[in-house]
């Protein structure tokens, strides 16, 4: 099982962002020297990864040389390719145009800023962010540093790659319908999808019919989580959600729902026991836990399929934004695949928006009920590079794609909080993550779980893998 991590005795270390922000401000090393040990450890590990979309080491080496403010400060990162950065081109994990440089930053990477984070560079996504696996035909797959024959999951898959690694502690990754929690899930992480409008976003995810895109960081640890959220509310506060503060432990007892099926798509018989032990240990830890049926309306998977594909449509007819150098026979068989089922299908789109705009009335029904929903962040195990590649005919990988994401998209439709954690391992030895779901503008709630989980199951890391 070949495995690629870049953990060595550096200026990082085996620290989490928090930690090298800690070693920073009490000196025991310069931002520069950080900087020079993520650039190393980059170099190092991505050539098998295939993780980073652009590179920005001499922008990130004259930033560490100056001055630097906020909790962040001079710590490392990785911004996702579908998000502006000043200078750099944004590309969505395409070659089917030639990208321009950005001329701004976006909303979002002016508050990883503001936050003190010092990118690298921009990391790899699936095309357009659309499928579960960063599989190009052309720019190569972005491969999981636990076994570089597995993919590194969607879309965020590249900052997944670089932080399970070690490369960087944290990452920016963002999330329509699992793509924060489904990389989390394969490389071992912590992946927390936050509430609709929790964080600050480029001005085209606000202006969606249906906001299912969240942004959002991956990290090795669940205090890096609480710790994003927390610095990230001093920057862009949403007044009508309740602040998430300062989250540092376990809380109060649970009433924690569990399911291992959605509508007609089950868990595998490995995932749903894996499952059901993390509720096991979640009882033992004085939670109540129920065994119920998901409260998913059964038009939900086809309309999601719909507005999914809508915004697959509007890609495949963005030519005229994207210049002389567009090609839309460069698009990969599932975005291509995507918007012609939308066209097919036009007509039903604006119920298919109205009904999922109602979902969030059905979750907050559920939640009234349960503090928590508990299911497995993916079906099955992790398939190997190929199962899902997008250059497969649309039917196969399509039907593919929606047996393994079955869980994921209930909280991009609601715009709730959803979390996944590292909890669980199957027999082969490949991370599989627990998936925790709360009401909206519940993070606090799922980040005093996760600090419970984590200390009564510690995560693995590729930190202690004596291979390298």
């Amino acid at each position: 099982m070949p495995r690629v991590h870049a953990f060595t005795d550096d200026a990082l270390g085996r620290l989490d962002a928090v930690g090298v922000a800690e070693a920073l401000s009490r000196r025991d090393v310069s931002a520069t020297e950080v900087i020079e040990a993520a650039i190393a450890r980059v170099e190092l590990v991505d050539a098998e990864l295939g993780a980073v979309a652009y590179r920005t080491f001499d922008r990130a080496r004259r930033e560490a040389a100056g001055p630097r403010t906020g909790f962040f400060a001079g710590v490392p990162t990785l911004i996702k390719d579908n998000v502006d950065v000043a200078g750099v081109p944004t590309r969505h994990g395409t070659d089917a145009y030639v990208a321009s440089a950005a001329r701004r930053n976006g909303e979002l990477t002016a508050m990883l800023m503001k936050l003190g984070l010092i990118s690298l560079g921009k990391s790899q996504l699936s095309e357009f962010g659309f499928s579960a696996t960063a599989e190009h035909p052309r720019l190569g797959p972005v491969r999981s540093p636990w076994e570089t024959e597995l993919p590194a999951g969607a879309s965020s898959a590249g900052a997944a790659a670089l932080v399970a690694a070690g490369a960087v502690p944290i990452a920016h990754g963002n999330d329509g319908g699992g793509s924060l929690r489904i990389p989390a899930s394969v490389t071992g992480l912590v992946g927390l999808k936050p509430t609709r409008g929790r964080v600050a976003q480029d001005a085209y995810y606000t202006l969606l019919p249906l906001r299912i895109v969240a942004d959002g960081v991956l990290t090795r640890s669940v205090r890096d989580a609480a710790a994003f959220l927390r610095e990230a509310e001093k920057v862009h506060r949403d007044l009508a959600l309740p602040p998430v503060g300062a989250v540092s432990g376990p809380g109060r007892r649970l009433r924690i729902a569990v399911c291992t099926e959605v509508l007609d798509r089950r868990a595998s018989p490995e995932v749903a026991d894996l499952t059901m032990r993390t509720a096991s240990l979640l009882a033992e830890l004085g939670h109540h836990v129920d065994r119920v049926a998901p409260p998913v309306p059964p038009t939900l998977p086809d309309d999601f399929i719909l507005y999914w594909g809508s915004l697959a449509l509007t890609v495949a007819n963005s030519g005229p934004l994207r210049g002389r150098t567009w090609d839309r026979s460069r698009l990969d068989n599932l975005t291509r695949g995507l918007a012609d089922h939308t066209a097919r299908h036009l007509r039903h789109l604006p119920g298919a928006i109205l009904r999922l705009r109602r979902v969030a009335e059905i979750a907050r029904g559920f939640h009234e009920a349960y503090d928590v929903l508990l299911t497995p962040t993916v079906a099955h195990e992790t398939q190997p590079l190929g199962y899902l590649a997008p250059d497969q005919e649309f039917a196969v990988v399509f039907e593919r794609l929606l047996g393994w994401v079955a869980f994921t998209p209930w909280a991009n439709v609601t715009g709730g909080p959803a979390i996944s954690l590292p909890l669980a391992t199957t027999a082969s030895g490949r991370p599989q993550g627990m998936m925790f779901g709360a009401a909206s503008g519940q993070e606090a709630t799922l980040l005093e779980l996760a600090y419970e989980l984590e200390a009564a199951r510690p995560f693995p890391s590729l930190a202690d893998d004596p291979g390298r």
